[in-house]
């Protein structure tokens, strides 16, 4: 085999599948409700935020666009660690409209990519976009609402294999209780 042909099955190997997507937007769920319920119970849910953050998004191999649901102007884009923390727990006086994302009481977390009847995911080698909902559906104790949140999430594929969040833009399509 030539070494073109190498290079091209070495490629392959690095491109993100539909399967690594999927499991990376549940990631997002769960851990979003694993900090909630942290929280309620009193638990470690900073620690907890913190690692999400380490987890899922790129701050440390790259740039990260996070246009959060709730956040507003000045400080709708958080392009630090420090910026997304504030906006998932609050508790950030740099960051004074934040109240905390994650500490609503979000029992569930799933998604869709459904835009149209279609499967809203492209992979384009190692950069995967996403676009579709995630219902966010309250405790049974505050009503059990369930929230839709507009996401388009775009991944990237690091060096161990793991994919990072590099572009997060949310919107709200229902009021929040």
């Amino acid at each position: 085999m030539s070494n073109s042909g190498l290079a091209d099955v070495s490629s392959k190997k690095k491109d993100i599948t539909v399967e690594e997507v999927n499991a990376a937007q549940q990631a997002w769920c769960d851990g979003l409700v694993n900090i909630s319920t942290l929280y309620r119970k009193g638990g470690k849910y900073k620690a907890a935020a913190i690692k999400f953050i380490a987890d899922v998004y790129d701050f440390e191999g790259g740039r990260v666009f996070f246009r959060p649901t709730l956040a507003s102007p000045p400080q709708n884009f958080r392009t630090t660690k420090e910026g997304a923390l504030s906006y998932f727990i609050g508790e950030d006086p740099a960051f004074p409209g934040d109240k905390g994302f994650a500490k609503q009481p979000w029992a569930a977390a799933r998604y869709d990519n459904a835009i149209e009847g279609s499967n809203a995911i492209q992979i384009h080698g190692n950069i995967a976009m996403t676009m579709g909902n995630v219902y966010l559906k309250a405790e049974v104790s505050t009503g059990g609402d369930e929230v839709v949140v507009d996401k388009v999430f775009a991944f990237r594929k690091d060096s161990k294999g793991k994919l990072r969040l590099i572009v997060h833009k949310s919107a709200l399509t229902n009021q929040l209780a």
